[in-house]
C-alpha cells in the first residue's frame, strides 16, 4: 500500500496544527517547516478546510488552525478522504480490465483483506495518538511552546 503525496501532506499538515498551541500557522509557515511545495500545500489546505478538519481564518492576521479536537480526527478517516483511489491493482478499479482469471481469482480477496487491514489499523489512531510527544515534534519544526 502506498499513499499518495496528497495524503502526506494532508497528515504532515493535521501535524502541524495540532502541536501549534499559540495562535494560527500559515501554509508558507508550514511549508517551510517541512521543506515541500507551499502550492501544493494550498491545495491540501483548501479540502481540508471544505471538510471541516482546519478552519481558515481570512484577513491580516489569518491563518489555519484545527477545525476539531485532534482526539477526533481520525486516520482512517483523512486517507480515505485524501486517497482518490484505494485500488491496489487495475481490477479493483470502476472499470475493470481483462483480466483472464477474473472469475476464479483468489488474489483479489487476498488484496481486499490487506486493504482493509491496512484501513483498520489507521481507524484504531488519531491525530491525538501522533502528537502525544509535542516537545520533540516542536523542536524539530521549529515551533516555539
Amino acid at each position: 500500500m502506498r499513499l499518495t503525496v496528497y495524503s502526506d501532506y494532508a497528515l504532515r499538515m493535521l501535524i502541524y496544527l495540532a502541536i501549534k498551541t499559540d495562535g494560527l500557522a500559515t501554509v508558507g509557515e508550514i511549508a517551510e517547516a517541512y521543506g515541500i511545495s507551499k502550492n501544493h500545500l494550498t491545495k491540501v489546505a483548501h479540502e481540508l478546510g471544505i471538510r471541516g478538519y482546519v478552519e481558515t481564518v481570512r484577513g491580516r492576521g489569518g491563518g489555519l488552525r484545527l477545525g476539531r479536537p485532534a482526539g477526533e480526527i481520525g486516520l482512517g478517516e483523512i486517507v480515505r478522504q485524501t486517497e482518490p483511489d484505494m485500488a491496489l491493482v487495475p481490477c479493483f478499479a470502476p472499470v475493470k480490465d481483462d483480466c483472464a482469471i477474473a472469475r476464479c481469482c483468489v488474489l483479489k480477496d487476498v488484496l481486499h483483506k490487506a486493504g482493509d487491514a491496512f484501513l483498520a489499523v489507521l481507524d484504531g489512531y488519531t491525530l491525538e495518538d501522533l502528537v502525544r510527544s509535542r516537545k520533540p515534534l516542536q523542536s524539530l519544526l521549529s515551533i516555539a511552546e
